[in-house]
């Protein structure tokens, strides 16, 4: 029969501490231990300021379990997602597995170790501090890495004789003579001769579209026992960042007659072709730019341990809400539910060994190539994964080192390049493309450097796999002129890639804020380089990804319009960030101009940000009557005025300044009553500026600006229909304080209370303070069906979040 997978996420007590005498006494549990359920982290942390050194610790995970009489003679398979970041596995007393390395999974056979119809003891010691042999330690890392058993664990029992490993893929997919490779892994039980493979090829309809079945002992295998055969493809949809179609393929494991089936395995797949060349990068033969952020895996107050659904809400948030086509996953392999959200979404994956600048010594090493290992043969089925990095992120060269780790990568997968992450130029080059973190922008450089100047590898690929990040770190609740430059920054980054072929593409420094040790980071734990803020709310970066994509209208204004923000009251140039043809502006009401794209600053996006630098237009030439050259001269000092303040004016307007002075009759008090009504509107009646972002003729998103008068909450909660399936379930609440007209109010600090009942518990604090106008919560099922309630109060606003949970 096929093989049933049993999550075992529940029913698990855990021990902050840990002896000896916990894998050897006796099996009920004293008062250290408390229930828990898994994912799970050692400790929960604050939001910001506290010690990386409280989830440094050893600690005891335990499990009491019944082993049915049926599971006798059979092979008990024991799989463990991941566990930060050495796991000692104990039964009943015994050692099954030490496993080193927190970010891929583990299997372990416990058969051998079972008393059956009776109860067993599963004990795991897992070791999460930082002075292991392992990667990623050895020196300073810039993220923390907490600890616990984070993932999934799961059991399926099979025959002794089963399939241990399956992969899938496609050779020559844009060809006539394509071919769908099958290589099959089979335990070392007892192999009979007489087995036969049955492979089935579902498309998402469950129509059969290809059937092959042979004996097993036609196929040869390699020195790994692996079997290796091919079959030729029928016409199959291409798996596109367009259209993720996948497919599921059924491979079979039987006797003779198919009455006895050993061992069935069911694998998603998707047909794709993925090149990195000289001239960019190609999917399915054709030219894509690829669009990315680099993405930790890590969440406020639990770090790692999260289950299912905010997994998929991260890469729903780079595909639908940023426009995003591809993430890194820096700097480790990712949970599975996050890398299946990107193949049923279509988000590109660049994955990579865990690392951080350091390499250590031949142990560590070995452990290292142990790590690619199992990152290739955990994650080569998903179709989203276009290459693996094989390189300790901005490491230095190390040739031994280096030929081991892309060997290893590319004899278990044949199908896809490698890379690995350098901040070096002229480094030696074993990989296939050059993956190289480019920081040479600083505002004023140009985006990026010529690979010419970084790499003299011409024919290969090249993919900028960091910009910006540490260049311009940038808070929620920064000043609008900064939060302004960040967002510019990105822009002219993405242009300059945008505009090289031989660029394949650039993933920023990153998708979000994260938790990071105290030798980085602002001195808080918090290392704030992303577009998003810990809890995923936008800052002004974001609109700049966003507007790149036509999945929905996109209008964002850079500014308040709020001139006490600046110095001397200037605002300077405002910027807006659209996916419009082009857009209106109206002050009060009255319309002053038309704006297009600003293409001669940013030639080369699809959607370039707007420069609104004119707030007049021609009312003044209406309600004035000046001629137009007269208005144009006034409006063009006025702005040079608010741009640079009234002392700092560059020469070429302190003359235009005299001109109109001497020949047009123009006073001081007049040229400053023009500043105030048209520009600055200080101490005067409040101004209200309507933009109007137009497409097709159409207006398709409008935004007000004007000063507050009423505040309220935007809540935007993913899910409130919650199921447990492998786990429990958690639903993620993002907060925003607005005004009455929907806009984002930068600098709201007040504090924001939480309460539940029902069947949901919060993860965090009960109260949180806004930061920078956002804050956030996550609430969780608890294992009971039923309501649950999330009561949300801030200043006299309660609002309620209504739940439905299925177990």
């Amino acid at each position: 029969g096929g093989t049933m997978r049993v999550y075992w996420n529940d029913d698990w007590h855990f021990s902050e501490g840990f002896t000896q005498t916990m894998v050897t006494g006796e099996s009920h549990l004293t008062h250290e231990f408390k229930p828990v359920r898994l994912p799970h982290s050692v400790v929960e942390t604050p939001f910001n300021y506290f010690s990386e050194h409280i989830y440094q610790k050893v600690s005891c995970y335990k499990k009491i379990f019944n082993a049915p009489s049926h599971w006798q003679g059979q092979a008990v398979l024991l799989t463990f997602e991941g566990v930060a970041h050495e796991a000692m596995v104990y039964v009943n007393g015994q050692h099954a597995i030490t496993h080193q390395g927190g970010y891929s999974a583990f299997t372990v056979d416990i058969s051998p170790f079972l008393n059956f119809n009776t109860q067993n003891m599963l004990v795991v010691k897992v070791d999460s501090r930082e002075s292991l042999n392992i990667p990623p330690f050895g020196y300073v890392v810039d993220y923390m890495t907490y600890g616990g058993i984070y993932r999934d664990v799961y059991i399926e029992v099979k025959e002794p004789c089963h399939i241990s490993d399956a992969f899938i893929y496609a050779k020559e997919i844009l060809t006539p003579s394509k071919s769908m490779v099958v290589a099959l892994t089979l335990s070392k039980a007892k192999q009979d001769e007489s087995l036969r493979v049955r492979t089935i090829l579902l498309d998402e309809s469950d129509r059969e579209v290809l059937h092959d079945e042979r004996a097993l002992s036609t196929l040869t295998t390699d020195s790994q026992g692996t079997y290796t055969f091919q079959l030729p493809l029928p016409e199959v949809k291409l798996w596109d960042v367009e259209e993720p179609y996948l497919y599921r393929c059924s491979i079979e494991l039987s006797g003779e007659t198919h009455e006895h089936v050993f061992d069935t395995q069911i694998i998603k797949v998707g047909f794709r072709e993925a090149v990195f060349g000289a001239d960019g990068f190609k999917l399915n033969g054709k030219p894509l730019k690829i669009r990315g952020l680099n993405r930790h895996q890590s969440y406020p107050y639990v770090g790692y341990a999260m289950p299912k659904r905010p997994q998929q809400l991260d890469a729903q948030l780079m595909k639908v809400e940023l426009g995003l086509n591809a993430v890194r996953t820096s700097h480790y392999p990712q949970s599975k539910d996050f890398i299946e959200a990107c193949d049923a979404l279509g988000l590109l994956v660049f994955t990579e060994l865990p690392g951080w600048q350091h390499i250590g010594d031949e142990a560590w090493q070995s452990v290292a190539v142990q790590m690619v290992s199992e990152m290739v043969t955990q994650y080569r089925n998903h179709p989203s994964i276009v290459l693996w990095g094989v390189r300790i992120n901005e490491s230095k060269d190390h040739d031994d080192f280096y030929q081991k780790t892309n060997q290893v990568a590319r004899a278990l997968d044949p199908s896809r390049q490698t890379g690995g992450v350098r901040c070096i130029k002229n480094s030696h080059l074993l990989e296939d493309v050059y993956t190289y973190n480019d920081f040479s922008h600083n505002g004023k450089t140009k985006g990026i450097d010529r690979k010419k100047t970084v790499t003299s590898e011409k024919d290969k690929g090249y993919l900028v796999t960091e910009y910006n990040g540490h260049m311009f770190p940038t808070k929620p609740f920064d000043t609008e002129a900064h939060r302004t430059e960040h967002a510019l920054r990105h822009a002219t980054v993405l242009d300059a890639i945008a505009g090289d072929d031989e660029v394949s593409g650039g993933f920023g420094w990153c998708l979000f804020d994260y938790n990071t040790h105290q030798d980085f980071g602002s001195g808080d734990r918090i290392c704030y380089h992303g577009v998003l803020d810990m809890f995923r709310n936008p800052k002004s970066a974001a609109a700049v990804y966003s507007s790149q994509s036509d999945i929905r209208p996109v209008l964002k204004l850079s500014s308040d319009m709020a001139i006490g923000d600046f110095p001397e009251g200037g605002i300077g140039n405002v910027y807006a960030f659209s996916n419009a043809d082009h857009i209106k502006l109206y002050k009060n009401d009255a319309y002053v101009k038309t704006f297009l794209p600003n293409k001669a600053r940013f030639p080369h996006l699809p959607h370039a940000p707007f420069i609104i630098d004119d707030f007049i237009g021609e009312l003044m030439e209406k309600h004035e009557g000046f001629s137009h050259q007269m208005s144009e001269d006034i409006k063009s000092v006025l702005m040079a005025v608010s741009n640079y303040g009234q002392t700092n004016l560059p020469l070429k307007f302190k003359l235009k300044v005299i001109k109109l002075m001497l020949f047009n009759g123009m006073t001081f008090q007049k040229a400053e009553k023009l500043f105030y009504d048209y520009v600055g509107n200080w101490g005067g009646k409040a101004t209200e500026y309507r933009l109007d972002a137009i497409q097709n003729g159409e207006v398709v998103k409008s935004i007000y600006k004007k000063p507050m008068q009423s505040f309220k909450l935007q809540i935007t909660v993913d899910e409130t229909q919650l199921k447990e399936t492998k786990s429990y379930d958690v639903s993620t609440i993002r907060i925003m304080a607005i005004n009455e007209l929907d806009e984002h109010l930068a600098y709201f600090q007040d504090v924001v209370t939480f309460e539940t009942e029902g069947a949901i518990a919060l993860i965090g604090p009960k109260q949180v303070a806004m930061l920078g106008g956002g804050c956030g919560t996550y609430v969780k099922t608890i294992g009971m069906a039923g309501k649950g309630t999330l009561t949300i109060k801030c200043r006299d606003i309660i609002e309620k979040v209504e739940y439905n949970i299925e177990l």
